[in-house]
């Protein structure tokens, strides 16, 4: 038995309507099961009970074992005194509150349906699973239920990627400005760089970013020097030499340091995601868009949003990919693959929570952008085509994405509609 399970038995009413008795044999009626609370304090909150003929208005507490009260310490924790029920898988100790007034108790085994619990065990049962709890049955749901839900968990993703937007906004007093430039720095490094570009927020605090980004030589030299790429054996061409005079002019000017700093790597990195490059590209964006910030938020179309990140690295880099050594002659642009990526990791999760703020609802607008991106490829989207579950776009594979690494490998599927569908409820 599983704790979730009896969550979900109680959420879903997979309880008779009448016959209910405590263990001391009192006749109840469930009125309303509460609040689900996945905080701290009771599992539910302002449920009503009927014991009887009076009816009672409190909270609901949830175990497997009526000695799990003890287990977890509630009958100290003042939180636990307005608990009007306990309602556990088997009622093995009576549970008292610190005044000493006795709980009831709802054993539940006595009342769930064998053939409820046959198939919570099939999909729980991992012999022959290769990838995911429902595999064997995902085919067999009605696709209204899987493309809703789908929809549901591209906008949770969506709203997990706001975390991080809306910790820098409290650190930056709301600059929105500064907090847009760490977050695209970020993911100009992309999953192998991308926390030694957020590093170097360390050394760049709003007022010095306003000072550089605009200057794409000076923002140049400056990320450059920071992530120590300017360092060790010294390079005789002369676009070095000026970025490291400019950098030392910088370093003194403003006070950097490059202490906290993640030095960017180049091993097992295509040449064209070597951070010279992307760091290049990154700041000729910045010199190339005054107001950055208002033109990307502005944009409603995909069309329009990959126009704006039409640059290039610096002319150097045409021919080269490191310092002082030169390769065939060809434009460092930024493709629309690798925009498309900043998109949708800062991008719309900037729109999104950007409009939020204001009041606004534009779902409709990001869901328009998304779906007109090509399907992410990776493992785990391969591995949902394969059982029948096929992604058309950016929108499911995000959707996708989440819920694999969110509820399937967390084995959370009475949390998930596909799921809940599997055992016959609604969630």
């Amino acid at each position: 038995m599983r704790e979730d399970l009896l969550h979900f038995i109680w959420k879903h009413k997979k309880l008779p309507n009448i016959g209910l008795k405590t263990t001391d044999g009192v006749p109840i009626s469930i009125v309303k099961i509460g609040q689900h609370n996945h905080q701290s304090g009771p599992d539910f909150f302002n449920s009503h009970i009927r014991m009887e003929e009076q009816l009672w208005v409190g909270n609901v507490e949830i175990h497997i074992k009526s000695s799990d009260w003890y287990v977890h310490n509630h009958e100290v924790d003042n939180n636990y005194n307005s608990v009007i029920l306990h309602v556990v898988w088997e009622d093995d100790a009576a549970v008292f509150r610190s005044d000493n007034s006795k709980i009831p108790t709802l054993e539940l085994k006595s009342y769930i349906e064998k053939d409820f619990l046959k198939k919570h065990e099939a999909l729980f049962n991992s012999a022959d699973i290769t990838f995911v709890n429902c595999e064997r049955n995902i085919k067999t749901m009605d696709s209204f239920v899987v493309l809703n839900w789908l929809e549901r968990l591209f906008f949770e993703r969506l709203e997990q990627k706001t975390e991080i937007i809306k910790e820098l906004l409290l650190k930056s007093n709301n600059d929105w400005e500064y907090v847009l430039f760490i977050m695209l720095l970020k993911n100009f490094g992309l999953k192998i760089n991308g926390d030694s570009f957020f590093s170097l927020q360390s050394a760049l605090n709003p007022s010095i970013v306003s000072k550089l980004k605009n200057n794409g030589f000076q923002l140049e030299s400056a990320l450059y020097g920071l992530s120590g790429i300017l360092k060790g054996e010294e390079c005789l061409d002369s676009y070095y030499i000026r970025l490291h005079k400019e950098y030392q002019f910088l370093k003194n000017k403003f006070s950097l340091t490059e202490e906290g700093i993640i030095n960017p790597k180049f091993f097992k990195l295509r040449p064209p995601n070597f951070p010279t490059i992307r760091l290049s590209q990154f700041s000729n964006l910045y010199s190339v868009h005054q107001n950055l910030f208002s033109k990307l938020i502005g944009e409603t179309s995909l069309k329009d949003l990959r126009a704006i990140f039409k640059v290039n690295a610096s002319e150097y880099w045409d021919t080269h990919f490191t310092f002082g050594k030169e390769s065939k002659k060809n434009k460092k642009r930024i493709t629309n693959k690798f925009v498309d990526l900043i998109i949708i990791n800062t991008i719309l999760p900037f729109k999104f929570y950007y409009t939020k703020s204001l009041g606004k609802d534009i779902d409709e607008e990001l869901l328009k952008i998304i779906s007109e991106i090509a399907t992410e490829d990776n493992s785990t989207i391969n591995n949902f085509k394969k059982i029948g579950i096929y992604s058309l776009s950016a929108k499911d594979s995000q959707a996708l994405l989440q819920l694999y690494n969110n509820y399937c490998t967390k084995n959370k599927c009475l949390q998930c509609a596909i799921g809940a569908s599997l055992l016959k409820v609604n969630t």
